[in-house]
C-alpha cells in the first residue's frame, strides 16, 4: 500500500469570502467560486462556510487501485466506515471528524522556482545588479500547501491511525512520542499529530520559492493586519524548514515555508537521521536553529480554542 501524495485541503470557516479573498491576495488562483489553486495545482485549498473553523477535508493520492482495496479493509479493522467509487476511497477521520478522500494518482509536478543569484564570501555570482528580492518586491505566488499540523488529546490513537491504518511514514517523534511527524511525500513531514487541549487545526502550510518569499509574503500580510503574526522568521529543528507563523481572517494559524528537508531513501533516513524522541537524549532541544527559540501560548492553545470545543461538542465531537 503506497499513499503518495497530499493532494489539497478543505477549511470550513464562518465567513469563507474573507478567507478566499485573503488568499487570493496573496496570489493564489480563483479555481472556482470556493476554490483556491496556484500556478501548478488548479486545486489547493476549498474554502466553505461552517459553524467554527476546521479542517473539513483531506485528500490524498495513492499509487494504484489495489492500494484502495488494501486501504478499505484495514479500515475495516479498526471499525472506520469506508467506501470505493471506481478510483476514490472515502471515510470520515476517527478522532477530529473531517473527510478522508484519496484517489488513484500523484501530485502535479511543481515547475522550479526560478534560481536567484547569491552572493556569498569570495563568491561574486550577482554583479552590477541588484538582488532579485531587491527589484520585485511584489512576494512571489504561493506554490502548494505542504503540510497540515492538527492537535488532539486523543494524539496517540490519532497518530497511530495515520500510521498503523493509513499507511504514513514516520520522520521523527518528540516527546517520547507526544508529537509525531509524518509524510507521505518526500517533504520530511505532510503531517504533525500533536498534544491539544481539543482536537482542532493547528495550523495549514504554505510553500513559497525561498526565504526571501517567506519574508515578502509575511510581510506583505502584517502590512494588511499587523495582529496576524503569531512567531518567526527563523528555521526549525525538525524538517529544517525556514517558517513564518501568521494567521488568517478566520482565526486560523498558517505557515509561509520554504527549503523542507526532501527523503527520497527511506531506508537511510531510519537508519541514519530518524529520531523517536528528538528532545531527549537523541537530539537537541528547541524550536528553531535560529529565531524564536520558543513559540508564544498562542501556537499551542489559540485564544479561541474554547469556542472550538464547545462547537465540536455541541455536534457530538470529541
Amino acid at each position: 500500500m503506497a499513499l503518495n501524495g497530499l493532494l489539497d485541503i478543505e477549511l470550513s470557516v464562518p465567513n469563507p469570502s474573507e478567507t478566499f479573498d485573503f488568499w487570493i491576495r496573496r496570489g493564489m488562483t480563483r479555481t472556482s467560486s470556493d476554490v483556491l489553486g496556484t500556478a501548478d495545482r488548479p486545486v489547493q485549498i476549498t474554502v466553505k462556510e461552517g459553524p467554527y473553523r476546521h479542517l473539513s477535508k483531506l485528500h490524498m493520492s495513492c499509487e494504484t487501485e489495489a492500494d484502495l482495496a488494501t486501504l478499505s479493509a484495514r479500515l475495516a479493522d479498526v471499525g472506520v466506515a469506508a467506501s470505493v467509487s471506481g478510483t476514490t476511497l472515502s471515510c470520515v477521520d476517527p478522532v477530529f471528524g473531517h473527510a478522508i478522500v484519496i484517489d488513484v494518482g500523484a501530485p502535479h509536478p511543481l515547475v522550479p522556482p526560478q534560481r536567484r543569484s547569491f552572493n556569498g564570501p569570495g563568491e561574486r555570482i550577482r554583479t552590477t545588479e541588484r538582488a532579485d528580492a531587491v527589484v520585485g518586491q511584489t512576494p512571489p505566488a504561493p506554490r502548494r500547501v505542504g503540510h497540515v499540523v492538527l492537535a488532539t488529546p486523543m494524539f496517540k490513537q490519532s497518530a497511530d491511525f495515520y500510521v498503523n491504518t493509513l499507511g504514513f511514514r514516520v520522520s521523527d517523534r518528540m516527546f517520547k512520542g507526544a508529537l509525531t511527524f509524518m509524510r507521505v511525500e518526500s517533504d520530511h513531514h505532510n503531517l504533525l499529530i500533536q498534544p491539544g487541549p481539543t482536537s482542532y487545526l493547528n495550523h495549514y502550510a504554505v510553500e513559497v520559492d525561498d526565504i526571501d518569499a517567506v519574508g515578502q509574503s509575511g510581510t506583505a500580510v502584517l502590512a494588511e493586519n499587523p495582529s496576524a503574526n503569531v512567531v518567526g522568521v527563523g528555521r526549525h529543528n525538525l524538517g529544517s524548514n525556514v517558517f513564518w507563523y501568521l494567521t488568517d481572517p478566520a482565526g486560523n494559524m498558517f505557515e509561509f515555508f520554504s527549503d523542507m528537508d526532501q527523503i527520497v531513501d527511506d531506508a537511510e533516513w531510519d537508519r541514519v537521521h530518524r529520531r523517536d524522541d528528538w528532545e531527549g537524549a537523541d537530539g537537541p532541544a528547541g524550536f528553531s536553529v535560529w529565531g524564536p527559540k520558543d513559540p508564544p501560548e498562542a501556537f499551542l492553545n489559540p485564544p479561541d480554542v474554547k469556542q472550538i470545543a464547545a462547537a465540536r461538542e455541541a455536534l457530538g465531537l470529541r
